[in-house]
């Protein structure tokens, strides 16, 4: 008999869903005081876990569950089991363990299999950067800060008419794919967290989904339902519905009142929560200086700095780009991004979507997609690599060469003809400089005023050559008259 061929699979970060019920009898009965000691210790659990003091990495959340279900939730990934076995107990020594009993949990892993890229477990390290980074997102992903979450338990379907297990490699992968094209329309409103639970719970996966609107939800697996991949396949467990609340809101959850406690804007932008140990290393570009592919363009801004050349932060706000190049008809390009930028624009960690077109005709389109955050850069990506005729990423260099690129020149109107002429001057000079490969201008679809300049080098030390001339000095000179703003600082993700 055949065996049929299982798609690798790379595991990450473990996750607990921990769902527990309030004994609201015990609740109204306790002294003042110990309700108060209650509180306090369950704030500071979940105030530590979302901080993540128990481990180098990870994930914490925690949500008002709604039904009979349970009451809270706390949604905690970490690296080991070791982690997720010390937050239960650790969560048993609070007082408010006294008043909670664990009416449900579910313990799974993130992963990604072969079905999402056969290549990246075929090339390993040889992988295509964006892809890795795509695939690191979700192994370790960032918990989005959306009001409301979804999880439910699911296996593939064994029964005698319809089992996935006995489908070829292919055959599955198609129905993953067509099944995966419903989710791309939901992107920017629904975010998924896929872990595996094949031999740690009852069912194979466990799935949580995240949105601001519960009726996306509600719709995303409503039109899933009818691709066969889940009515032919798939069997779910019960569906847990909560919504995100702070630590801190726990004293108003548990008396009764709204919540989350908001003031002004969303309950979760910004704050200590954003980038607490996600950090991302610097390996992209700014204004006027480096893309820095090869990790060191924190060399590249101090030595700029030095000789008086901005080099990023201008307002203290870094940004993220994805900057992926494309060879296809930049009309349908761009009708397929303005569909993503749609769903993007959901998100508050999105800054920026567009198309920039070259000047000169024999360069390729590129796609530009700005974020606060490292990892929903990365998640984009995802995303945007799938893009008709990509050819490849900003960052993802040769390494026999070398990249910098100018992001973003917003030129006062009545300066573009000038700061073009000064382009097309400085192209030709760097045409006859050593180590220089290509210099690209690219211009916004959507406003002729915002531009960037990508170019190539042999090595660094060629474009820092370059940097350290009077030609580039005037360069900037120039800009500071013909700029309307001062470029933010980029990293590319």
């Amino acid at each position: 008999m055949e065996r049929r061929q299982p798609p690798q699979t790379e595991e990450g970060w473990y996750v607990l869903h921990d769902f527990r019920s309030i004994n609201w009898d015990a609740w109204r009965d306790a002294p003042e005081r110990r309700r108060e000691q209650a509180i306090e210790e369950g704030m500071e659990y979940l105030t530590s876990s979302e901080r993540v003091d128990d481990a180098d990495e990870g994930e914490s959340a925690t949500f008002a569950v709604l039904g009979h279900k349970a009451d809270l939730l706390v949604l905690h990934l970490r690296p080991t089991l070791a982690d997720i076995d010390a937050l239960e107990r650790r969560f048993e020594h609070t007082a408010l363990a006294e008043f909670t009993e664990r009416a449900d949990s579910y313990l799974s892993v993130t992963e990604v299999s072969g079905y999402m890229s056969q290549d990246y477990f075929e090339e390993g390290e040889t992988a295509d950067p964006g892809i890795a980074n795509y695939i690191e997102s979700r192994l370790k992903p960032e918990l989005p800060d959306s009001d409301f979450l979804s999880f439910y338990p699911m296996s593939k379907r064994r029964g005698p008419d319809h089992n996935w297990y006995e489908l070829p490699f292919d055959e599955r992968a198609d129905y993953l794919s067509n099944h995966g094209e419903i989710g791309k329309d939901y992107a920017g409103r629904v975010t998924q967290i896929i872990a595996g639970s094949v031999g740690l719970d009852d069912f194979e996966w466990g799935i949580t989904l995240f949105g601001d609107d519960p009726t996306d939800v509600k719709e995303l697996l409503y039109e899933m339902r009818f691709d066969p991949s889940s009515s032919r396949f798939a069997e779910f467990g019960q569906f847990f519905s909560a919504r995100r609340m702070e630590p801190t809101d726990l004293g108003a959850y548990l008396a009764g009142e709204p919540v989350p406690q908001e003031e002004d804007g969303h309950p979760h932008a910004g704050g200590d929560a954003e980038g607490h140990h996600h950090g991302g290393s610097e390996s992209g570009g700014h204004h006027g200086g480096s893309s820095g592919p090869h990790g060191d363009d924190e060399d590249v801004r101090s030595e700029l700095e030095e000789q008086g050349v901005y080099a990023g932060q201008p307002h203290g706000e870094d940004v993220h780009a994805v900057v992926l190049y494309s060879e296809a008809d930049a009309d349908e390009l761009f009708e397929e991004v303005d569909g993503l930028r749609q769903n993007f624009d959901h998100y508050d960690t999105h800054v920026k979507t567009a198309v920039y077109e070259p000047r000169d005709d024999d360069a390729e389109t590129a796609v530009v997609s700005l974020w606060d955050t490292d990892r929903a850069a990365n998640t984009a990506a995802g995303f945007l690599a799938e893009l008709p005729e990509i050819v490849r990423q900003a960052g993802d260099d040769d390494d026999d060469s070398w990249g910098t690129m100018g992001m973003f020149y917003t030129v006062k109107p009545e300066h573009r003809s000038d700061f073009t002429g000064v382009f097309a001057d400085a192209a030709d000079m760097l045409a006859d400089m050593g180590g220089h490969r290509k210099t690209d201008l690219l211009v916004n679809r959507e406003d002729e005023n915002d531009m960037f300049i990508a170019s190539r080098w042999d090595s660094r030390e060629d474009a820092m050559a370059f940097f350290r001339s009077d030609a580039f000095s005037e360069a900037v000179e120039f800009g500071r008259d013909v700029l309307a703003d001062r470029p933010r600082h980029v990293f590319l993700a």
